[in-house]
């Protein structure tokens, strides 16, 4: 008999996926299942393993996907068929989330449950609009208040004058299609018409919006601003404060969506550069780095690695993936001694600089034609030149060195392969107009995409995104297959592709 699985109850924070907890984030990696709700950011779906079973019963206002009974046969059936179930749901589970109700089900079914808690929105999107639920001059405490009771209720739970009388923050959460309810019963209760007041549309989220006002005013300024759910609603003097600590609006990069189409390996340094800076980075690996499927040219090359007198790197893969088949060989950077080394970008650099190898030349400008030149001179004719590089590097770096006199062994030390991981998710994220710029590292992501997306499909999903190239060689690629690019980083580097995004956000901001 198969043993039962186990249900965690996970809550994924209110929408930056930055605030998901290690234990969260340790679920997710393990999950077999995940049944996911709508405000969920769907980027801590790509740490669920590639078996999983991703279900979404997300609810839209008066639009259900599954009903919340159908939901707790759900998470018990799963588990009793031996699955590892994570049941993700935005903000706390237990915070209006009725992970109470999905728990009792649980229990009662003898399903072995946990319950992971969760950022709630309660506190985090006010934080993150500049604005402390509790802050000593002003209030000691908040109360965290439903703005969708339950409709089958023939009385309300709340009290609204107990409500309206105290005097701490009040927050109210799914609540603002029930504003103008909410407001008049406030008013008639006995709080001010000139309490502040703050409406936080998908707050944490480059969508988020923040309408200040008064008791008196919300409702007209809340209609006029044409605010949509998700919203929390904070109601008290702590609004002032945001005046003095709106922080997220501050960063260069906020309200800006970025997809990130570099090789798997690489994709986290632009990410974390652009989430630095207040951007929300979507990482999409077009490409993945692969062995070659020959290793014979480069293993007879390393046989004879003392008839060499330059080893030409053109980037950070070439050199990794280099070193793991010198290893292979049971060599280390040892077997270089007397050669000169050329590398193509300061990363490459920093890479043999962290493996002790000492770069004696590395061009201004990174492409082809400009490495050439600048190596005129320095090698010799008929002196030999090891050039390890991708399968789909242009010839036009070995056809000028052999120009030049030079006896070139170009060597394939890796392949890069389109991994189309995800696609369908990108052409919904694109037909939605969510992203805001589109980055591209190297020609082999251009090709990629294109043929990810489909080519009749391109000028549509890419209407109002801006294209940023690497440098001019991608930037060819890209307008060859009829891509139009807005932007091209003047240093062929991802420190150029953020210098050229942060200036023309800030151009247009």
């Amino acid at each position: 008999m198969k043993q039962k699985g186990i249900v965690y109850l996970v809550g994924a924070g209110p929408g930056d996926p930055g605030l998901i907890t290690l234990k969260g984030l340790a679920c997710i990696k393990e999950a077999e299942v995940l049944v996911y709700d709508r405000l969920v950011n769907k980027k801590l779906l790509h740490f669920a393993p590639d078996h999983c079973e991703k279900i979404y019963v997300g609810k839209k206002p008066h639009h259900h996907t599954f009903t919340q009974d159908e939901i707790n046969q759900l998470l018990a059936e799963k588990a009793l068929a031996g699955k590892i179930v994570v049941r993700l749901k935005g903000g706390d589970p237990f915070v209006f989330g009725r992970g109470g109700e999905e728990a009792e089900v649980l229990a009662a079914k003898g399903v072995p449950f946990e319950i992971v808690p969760g950022i709630t929105s309660a506190v985090a999107v006010p934080a993150y609009a500049g604005i402390p639920v509790t802050y000593r001059d002003y209030t000691s405490s908040f109360t965290v208040i439903t703005g969708h009771e339950d409709p089958t209720k023939k009385v309300s739970a709340l009290d609204w004058e107990k409500i309206a009388a105290g005097g701490g923050t009040l927050i109210f959460l799914m609540g603002v299609g029930k504003l103008p309810e909410i407001v008049k019963k406030l008013l008639v209760n006995g709080r001010k018409a000139t309490t502040p007041v703050a409406i936080i549309s998908r707050g944490t989220r480059p969508e988020q919006q923040v309408v200040v006002s008064t008791l008196a005013e919300i409702v007209e300024k809340t209609a006029t601003a044409k605010v949509t759910s998700p919203a929390v609603i904070v109601v008290g003097e702590v609004v002032r404060l945001r005046e003095k600590l709106a922080w997220v609006e501050k960063k260069p990069l906020f309200g800006k969506r970025i997809l990130v189409t570099r090789a798997r390996a690489q994709a986290s340094e632009l990410s974390r550069r652009i989430e630095k800076l207040g951007g929300e980075a979507w990482e999409f690996p077009l490409i993945e780095i692969k062995e070659p499927l020959d290793f014979q040219p480069l293993d007879q090359a390393l046989a004879q690695i003392d008839r060499y007198s330059w080893l030409i790197f053109t980037s950070v893969n070439g050199v990794d993936a280099f070193f793991t088949r010198l290893r292979r060989h049971k060599k280390d950077a040892r077997a270089l001694h007397g050669l000169k080394i050329c590398a193509v970008g300061p990363k490459t650099k920093e890479r043999l600089t962290e493996m002790c190898l000492d770069v004696d030349y590395m061009p201004n400008e990174y492409r082809a034609e400009a490495i050439a030149a600048g190596l005129q001179g320095k090698i010799q004719p008929g002196q030999w030149v090891l050039l390890p590089q991708g399968d789909l590097a242009r010839p036009v770096l070995a056809n000028a060195l052999q120009k030049m006199g030079a006896k070139v062994d170009k060597v394939t030390v890796y392949r890069t392969v389109c991994t189309g991981e995800k696609a369908g998710l990108l052409r919904e994220m694109l037909a939605a107009g969510k992203i805001h710029y589109l980055t591209f590292t190297s020609s082999s992501a251009v090709r990629n995409f294109v043929e990810t997306i489909g080519p009749e499909k391109i000028k549509a999903l890419l209407s109002g995104v801006k294209l940023i190239s690497i440098g001019p060689v991608t930037s060819a690629t890209a307008r060859s297959l009829g891509l139009p690019v807005d932007l091209e980083a003047k240093e062929y580097t991802i420190d150029g592709i953020m210098k050229v995004l942060i200036a023309d956000v800030e151009k247009h901001s």
